[in-house]
Parts: structure tokens; C-alpha cells; sequence
């Protein structure tokens, strides 16, 4: 399996890794710093270079359907790689940064509306999130009021691990009715935006809510009986 850089540090932008198969789907390293398109969150972008300087752009990065390959998949014709070729990983970083603004930001609206989570995604300097809510009169600005103020209080964002098992004794944490959080593996990741919000995540994430920057509510929508889409955007 292809070791995961990007879940204990967010910030990494390049590192190096071995080529370990190469097929239809795509590329897969022993170790990666790529995001692969889950929870909502889009792959990772980017480059890998090999060490005479050859560059394989990657235009995304997914796992391969009913298994666990994590498959960086490259442009239409880009060079083909070898398996034990020795490459540079590097994400489009600034991509990247703007997904983990987001996806931390999304965190923020749990914290300011209260339901279950039954959809979300994040786009490059958008993102909603689905609520389980019978309502529909939610008040655009006082919800972006509370988050630009949880934004501008600059709270701690904080990764973890716990067992499984103590995920299964906590459920109570999740807040995704569709999907379950990222399992199998013994233990589950936790995300802590200090003082204001505890959920089990599997994304990237900034270090501190202040780097989020300034958001605005855009269109509330009514999906259906209980069904409350969010939208949310950088107000930049």
C-alpha cells in the first residue's frame, strides 16, 4: 500500500517516492504527499519528475475502484514511467492550500448549523455541504457573521488517531449520515478545531482557522423534504 504523507502533515509540498506499478489507471508510488478524491475533497494535481528530468504532469489522483491502489493518473500523453523509477512528487500547491482552507471552513458551518451531514463537496474556492433540517428559513448573513468570527478568533486545527473501536464507542462524533468515516485500518482520524468542532475526517486541512481568510453564505437551497444545500465561497 502507498504511504500516506499527506495525513499527519498537510503542508508538505514535494517529496520523494518509487514508482511500484503502472497501469491503464494510473501511477502508484510507495509513498505519496497526493491527495486522493475522497470525502468530498478532489484529488491533488501536480507533477512527477523522475531523476533525468523527465515530468509527468498529474491531472489527478483517485483509488482505483473495489481496492486500495492509490492511482496518480497523468495527462493524455505524458511520458510512461517505469516501475523502480525514482521521481519527485510535487502537488499544485496552491490548489492544494485552497481545498484545505475550504474543506476546514466546512467544519466551521457544522459548527454553526446543527444536523446531520447528508452531502457535501469542496471546489476550488467554493464548497456546500447537505443538511438534514426541516427548515428553510436559514439567515445567510448570521451564519457567515459566525463563521468569519470563528475564522478571525484564529482557532488551533488539530489531527489525531484513535482505535476503531473507540470511534465505534463515540459515534455520536459523526456527523455524515451517508458516508462513514475512513476505516478499516484500526484506527480513525480525528479533526479538532479547538473549542469549536470535533469530527472524524480523512482531508487536509490549514493549521489554524485564521488562514481560511474571509467567507460569504452564497445561495441556501431547498434539495428536498429535509434536504438543506449550503453554499459556500471565499469572499475574495
Amino acid at each position: 500500500m502507498t504511504e500516506e504523507l499527506f495525513r499527519d502533515d498537510s503542508y508538505l509540498k514535494e517529496c520523494d517516492a518509487v514508482v511500484t506499478a503502472v497501469g491503464a489507471g494510473g501511477i502508484e508510488l510507495d509513498r505519496t504527499i497526493f491527495y486522493y478524491n475522497s470525502g468530498g475533497q478532489p484529488g491533488d494535481s501536480g507533477i512527477l519528475t523522475t531523476a533525468d528530468g523527465c515530468k509527468v504532469v498529474i491531472t489527478d489522483t483517485c483509488k482505483e475502484r473495489g481496492t486500495d491502489a492509490l492511482l496518480h493518473v497523468p495527462e493524455d500523453g505524458a511520458p510512461q514511467l517505469a516501475v523502480g523509477d525514482a521521481v519527485t512528487a510535487a502537488i499544485d500547491w496552491d490548489r492544494r492550500h485552497r481545498h484545505m482552507r475550504m474543506h476546514t471552513c466546512m467544519h466551521l458551518l457544522c459548527s454553526v448549523i446543527e444536523g446531520g451531514v447528508t452531502g457535501g463537496s469542496i471546489g476550488d474556492g467554493k464548497g456546500r455541504i447537505d443538511f438534514d433540517l426541516p427548515v428553510i428559513d436559514l439567515d445567510k448573513q448570521a451564519i457567515a457573521d459566525e463563521i468569519n468570527r470563528r475564522i478571525e478568533e484564529n482557532h488551533p486545527v488539530v489531527s489525531s488517531w484513535i482505535t476503531e473501536d473507540e470511534m465505534a464507542a463515540n459515534m455520536d462524533m459523526v456527523r455524515t449520515m451517508s458516508v462513514k468515516p475512513p476505516s478499516g485500518q484500526g484506527r480513525a482520524r480525528l479533526i479538532n478545531i479547538e473549542g469549536v468542532d470535533l469530527q472524524p475526517c480523512g482531508g487536509t486541512h490549514v493549521g489554524f482557522t485564521g488562514e481560511i481568510g474571509p467567507i460569504r453564505i452564497g445561495k441556501i437551497e431547498n434539495k428536498g423534504k429535509h434536504n438543506r444545500r449550503v453554499n459556500i465561497l471565499f469572499d475574495e
